[in-house]
C-alpha cells in the first residue's frame, strides 16, 4: 500500500444520499485516515437525525473531525471553518495519517481545499443592502453591482438577490472589485476529489426513504430536544432542511405528512443545486454510485 504521506488529499463529494459518509470511512480504513467532515448542517451538536450523521458506530472507531462544533444559536461561517478545516488537515499529516474531506456544502470544500479569499462582512452594512434590495428589488440591486463591478455580474444571476447584496458589501468593506475575490480552482495542496453521481430518478427514491426513515426514527423528538436549546434562535440552523419543516409540525402549521412530503421535496431540490455545484468542476474524478460504490472502485482514482 503506498505509504500516506506519498498519497494526496483526498475528498469525497456529490450530491445528498449518494454514499459518500460511508464511502469516506472505507477510505479511511483503507488508507490509515481521518474524516473531515465538510457538510455545514453537521457542523450543529444535536442535529443528527435531520443531517443524516454517522452514529459513533458507523465511523467504525475513525476519528471525525468538524462534527458537533457548534451550538444551535451559533451562524456556521465560511470563514470560521476554513481556518479549523485547514488545521485539522494540517493535524491530520502531522500524525502520518490521510485527510479525507466528506461532504456536499461545496463552498465549505472549497474553502478548505482552494486558494480561496474570504473576504470581510459587516452585519450593518448588510442589513442597509437588504433593505435597499426590498426597496429597489433584485434589477435595482442587479443594476447597481453592474455599475460596480461588470466582471462579477456577469457571474452572478440577476435574480439572486442574497448573493449580490454579498458583492456589494465587499465591494463597500475593501474597495475592491467582489471578482478580485471569487475563488479560482486551485488547489492548496496535492489534492483527488472523487465526486459520487446517482442516477436522478435511483437518487429520488433514495432521498424520499432517507426522509421518511428520519421521521420514523425520531426528527420531531430531535427537534423537540433541540427547542429549549434555542435552535428558534439559530439563524442557520432553523432553517435546515428538515429542521424547519418539523417546526412548523410542532407549531401546528404542517401535518406531519405534509412536513415529510415537504421535506423530501426541498431535499431533492438542494441535491440538484448540489449537483449544478460540482458539476462544472473538471477536477472531479467522477464515480457511477447508482448501484453502490465500492472502495476498489475509488482507489483505483488514486492512482
Amino acid at each position: 500500500m503506498t505509504a500516506a504521506a506519498d498519497l494526496p488529499i483526498i475528498a469525497v463529494v456529490g450530491a445528498t444520499a449518494t454514499g459518500k459518509s460511508g464511502l469516506g470511512v472505507d477510505l479511511a480504513q483503507r488508507l490509515g485516515g481521518e474524516v473531515v467532515n465538510a457538510d455545514a448542517m453537521q457542523l450543529y451538536r444535536g442535529m443528527d437525525i435531520g443531517t443524516a450523521k454517522l452514529s459513533l458506530a458507523e465511523r467504525r472507531g475513525i476519528p471525525h473531525h468538524q462534527l458537533d462544533v457548534l451550538d444551535v444559536t451559533e451562524e456556521a461561517s465560511v470563514a470560521a471553518y476554513q481556518t479549523a478545516a485547514r488545521a485539522d488537515i494540517a493535524a491530520i499529516r502531522g500524525r502520518g495519517r490521510v485527510p479525507i474531506l466528506v461532504g456536499g456544502s461545496g463552498l465549505y470544500v472549497r474553502a478548505a481545499l482552494d486558494r480561496l479569499e474570504i473576504p470581510p462582512t459587516d452585519p450593518a452594512v448588510r442589513r442597509r443592502l437588504e433593505e435597499r434590495a426590498d426597496e429597489v428589488g433584485a434589477d435595482g440591486m442587479y443594476r447597481l453591482l453592474l455599475a460596480s463591478d461588470p466582471s462579477a455580474a456577469a457571474r452572478i444571476q440577476p435574480a439572486n438577490v442574497r448573493r449580490i447584496v454579498r458583492a456589494l458589501e465587499v465591494i463597500e468593506l475593501t474597495g475592491r472589485p467582489f471578482s478580485a475575490t471569487m475563488p479560482t480552482r486551485e488547489y492548496i495542496e496535492p489534492t483527488t476529489v472523487i465526486g459520487l453521481d446517482v442516477d436522478r430518478a435511483v437518487l429520488a427514491e433514495r432521498i424520499g426513504a432517507r426522509v421518511d426513515q428520519m421521521w420514523r426514527t425520531g426528527l420531531r423528538a430531535e427537534v423537540e430536544g433541540l427547542l429549549p436549546l434555542g435552535l428558534r434562535n439559530g439563524f442557520t440552523a432553523s432553517r435546515a432542511i428538515g429542521y424547519a419543516q418539523a417546526i412548523a409540525v410542532l407549531d401546528g402549521d404542517l401535518s406531519e405528512p405534509e412536513a415529510i412530503a415537504e421535506t423530501a421535496r426541498a431535499t431533492r431540490r438542494f441535491a440538484r443545486r448540489q449537483e449544478s455545484w460540482f458539476r462544472p468542476d473538471p477536477r472531479i474524478r467522477w464515480l457511477d454510485a447508482t448501484s453502490g460504490v465500492s472502495v476498489e472502485h475509488a482507489l483505483a482514482l488514486l492512482s
